[in-house]
């Protein structure tokens, strides 16, 4: 990754953002994988603990108002963020190369959304409540 400015980064939008932070979490990852093929289990442990990181950011980031997505994402980054802890744990770099595949599919799919001009306006024209209770289940 380049280096950022304060500058640099604050005209980005919270998509642009969104995607940096997925190429950063890629990079942590295929950093590990280096340094545990290596033996270099402090860098590895370094480089897992900036995923978790990372996937931590991506999750408090979510807007749960856009719908359903926003929630399978959290249970996929909580999902990837246990399995870094495990990969961590064991130096498993079988394990780093699994959430390495399911971040490079999700930075593929959400730098598709931002080429072809999907954007949260969208969804912000329904009221919140009505975005949320259509994936929502009631029992009765």
């Amino acid at each position: 990754m380049d280096f950022l400015t304060e500058e640099w980064i604050y005209q980005k939008n919270s998509q642009q953002l969104t995607a940096l932070l997925y190429e950063g979490l890629i990079e942590c990852l295929e950093e590990a994988i280096t340094a545990i093929e290596q033996k270099d289990h402090w860098r590895a442990n370094k480089q897992l603990q900036k995923g978790n990181d990372i996937l931590h950011r991506l999750g408090v980031g979510l807007r749960y108002d856009a719908g359903i997505i926003a929630h399978q994402l959290d249970a996929l980054y909580n999902y990837m963020a246990d399995r870094l802890i495990e990969a961590n744990m064991k130096k498993d770099a079988k394990i780093v190369r699994e959430v390495l595949q399911l971040a490079a599919t999700i930075a593929t799919a959400w730098n598709e959304a931002l080429k072809s001009g999907a954007s949260s306006t969208k969804t912000a024209l329904k009221p919140k409540t009505a975005v949320y209770e259509q994936f929502v289940a009631y029992e009765e």
